[in-house]
């Protein structure tokens, strides 16, 4: 993994193989951060990593000067793996906490310009996830929720669809 942009761009970033992650390719990442640099302003914005694996969008989050970032993952060699990262690279912006996708969202408060959800490809109910976290009204105007998902999921016939875009294996739909 790498950090594609901003005050760490090229730091390469080593996680441990032990982590039951399937980090987002860095051909995805930086089509998706291509699409949000023309939609939203990453500097300066709340974001929330649900299912945050590696940290790998966080951090390049942070590189990018968002204001603060959430991950959030259940487990705990994840979050391990995420402090130890931040603090070596030195983002004081992010924040860690260790809970359970669905337990995290029936908990979920605050204000986010963004929203991003990598679940594990074999998670039951990923279909309800946009629901159940814009049911919560934490999206701030203008901002985007993004579940990044396999081929076998088509959110287009949901009310707050944007519009989705796929690199390789990786599907990312975007909602408003």
């Amino acid at each position: 993994m790498r950090i594609i942009s901003g005050s760490h761009k090229g730091k390469k970033i080593l996680a441990p193989k032990n982590l039951p992650v399937r980090p987002t390719t860095d051909f995805a990442k930086e089509g998706l951060f291509n699409i949000l640099s023309n939609r939203i302003e990453v500097e300066g914005a709340k974001v929330l990593d649900l299912c945050a694996g590696t940290g790998n969008l966080s951090f390049e989050f942070a590189s990018r000067g968002a204001a603060t970032i959430l991950s959030v993952d259940e487990h705990p060699g994840c979050i391990k793996f995420i402090n130890k990262t931040a603090r070596d690279l030195g983002f004081a912006n992010i924040t860690t906490l260790r809970l359970e996708l669905f337990k995290f969202i029936k908990k979920l408060s605050g204000q986010y310009n963004i929203i991003f959800a990598d679940p594990p490809y074999g998670i039951h109910d990923t279909e309800k996830l946009p629901d159940l976290i814009l049911e919560k009204e934490v999206l701030i105007e203008n901002g985007y929720l993004i579940i990044e998902h396999s081929a076998e999921y088509n959110f287009e016939n949901h009310p707050r669809f944007s519009f989705s875009r796929r690199y390789g294996n990786v599907n990312f739909t975007f909602f408003e």
